[in-house]
């Protein structure tokens, strides 16, 4: 991608990235098979409910990094998917994912699980751990009470070391472990440390794990966020992994593959962007499991903070119900949208008039908001994302002179008089993102022709790719 040029970790991004503190962070790693407790952990270092967690496993799929801090010390953690070799594709995926954050960890946490003992994949993890050289903690999780301390044991013939127990939902000797962690990352080189002393807002809570109502921190407000939304399988993941240049998303043709909502960091020509890959949002009568209801949660919460919203839609399908009601989701949001048609190269020519022309009439709603034809799977198109991105962002930001506004509202009120006598007496614009306009009018003024005063006001400031909100007050 031409306007990408660099991608680098966020505070919830890819390992190597600096954090808040303007240094390169080292890295801790949580390994392990499925449902042992990894992302339970992870929630419990980084200080709030971050990943989704379920009783199942398989949920966590997508490599996810978060900053944490313990003592002053800060060091991003990352969370990793169920390593198993079950010769399926998309677990073959996942494990992939683990293994390239076991090669990049400063530190590697390998979490078993206390109740069940020793099992095969916990061997051929430690094997595949043995032979990095990566120092190595096992954490016999799920160890709520001292009754279980003596099945920890059992996880010293794994070759690792003394295994530590610890609860991971009930923060039972995290503490303990945490203090192992920076003196393994001390002897490694490299922490950084705050010269105040003071625990930052993800330092690890030692109390009983968040809800999944709990607050997430806002990343940093000045660096754009744009959230890739759409249906199941339309190509989200694919285009995220193209934009930011890497393979931290797992990309499979089974719907529902993302599970969570993972951001990486981009410096583009136009400055540093932030893109949030989400799962694929169905309507709610079709959502059967918690981890889709908390993994559709997470992507609403991504379309309510971020700047910009990519609306994937399939061309091969055309535009579906569920495209409009997201659409109208991320409209009543108030933040641009950019339709993205993907998979455009295997569109018939003769269908593609007809694909427009559906779109054009099923998405009416959302203005004149840009349409590109992309193929996230070739590139072909993706150069032309960050330019409407950037387009976008300028025309929600911008703020017009009460003069020019008048000016505006008073030459379209000649052109076309309101019926009934209503009028607009003076008009401003009293906020940006979205651009917001009070009109104070000697009575009420009718939909309609409040519709006409809006297409001017885009047409003479050029806001046609940005929401924009009229608001009448009578005088």
């Amino acid at each position: 991608m031409n306007n990408s040029v660099v991608a680098r970790e966020s505070v919830q991004g890819a390992p190597d990235a600096g954090g808040p503190l303007g240094n390169a962070l080292q890295t801790v790693g949580i390994v392990g098979r499925p449902n042992v407790g990894k992302s339970t952990l992870f929630n419990r270092l980084v200080g709030r409910r971050e990943a989704v967690v379920a009783p199942q496993p398989g949920v966590t799929r997508d490599r996810k990094a978060a900053e944490a801090a313990w003592r002053g010390h800060a060091f991003n953690v990352i969370d990793t998917g169920g390593w198993s070799q079950s010769g399926d594709t998309l677990d073959d995926k996942v494990s992939e994912q683990s293994e390239r954050a076991m090669a990049d960890a400063d530190v590697l946490l390998l979490v078993v699980d206390v109740t069940v003992g020793i099992t095969e994949p916990d061997a051929r993890i430690a094997s595949l751990l043995r032979r990095s050289g990566r120092p190595t903690l096992v954490v016999a999780n799920k160890a709520d009470s001292g009754a279980r301390d003596h099945g920890v044991w059992e996880f010293s013939r794994l070759g690792l070391g003394e295994p530590w127990a610890a609860s991971a939902l009930h923060g039972r000797n995290v503490g303990d472990l945490l203090d192992r962690v920076i003196e393994l990352l001390e002897t490694a080189g490299g922490m950084s440390i705050r010269d105040d002393g003071v625990q930052p807002e993800s330092a690890p809570s030692l109390e009983p794990a968040p809800g999944p109502e709990s607050p997430v921190p806002d990343p940093d407000e000045s660096i754009p966020s744009v959230a890739i939304v759409g249906r199941p399988n339309v190509g989200k993941s694919t285009l995220f992994n193209r934009l930011i240049g890497d393979e931290r998303a797992v990309v499979h043709d089974r719907p529902g593959t993302t599970r969570d909502t993972i951001d990486t960091l981009v410096e583009t020509d136009a400055g540093p962007v932030r893109f949030v890959d989400t799962a694929g949002m169905r309507r709610k009568a079709r959502v059967d499991t918690d981890t889709e209801y908390y993994a559709n949660l997470r992507a609403l919460r991504a379309i309510d903070a971020c700047d910009v919203v990519m609306l994937v839609v399939d061309a091969t399908e055309g535009v579906t119900t569920q495209d409009q009601r997201l659409a109208e989701r991320i409209d009543a949001a108030g933040c641009p949208i950019v339709v993205l048609l993907n998979k455009w190269e295997t569109v018939d020519t003769e269908h593609r008039e007809m694909v427009l022309a559906d779109l054009a009439r099923r998405l009416h709603f959302v203005g004149e908001s840009p349409v590109l034809r992309i193929s996230a799977l070739t590139g072909r198109g993706v150069h032309r994302l960050v330019p409407a991105i950037d387009a976008a962002m300028e025309a929600y930001e911008s703020r017009a002179p009460t003069s020019k506004v008048n000016d505006i509202i008073k030459r379209a009120q000649s052109a076309q008089p309101a019926p009934g006598g209503a009028r607009v007496l003076y008009a401003t614009q009293v906020a940006t993102q979205p651009p917001t306009f009070t009109l104070f009018a000697n009575r009420e003024m009718p939909a309609t022709y409040l519709r006409y005063l809006e297409r001017r006001l885009r047409e003479e400031l050029g806001l046609a790719k940005t929401p924009l909100k009229l608001r009448v007050r009578r005088r």
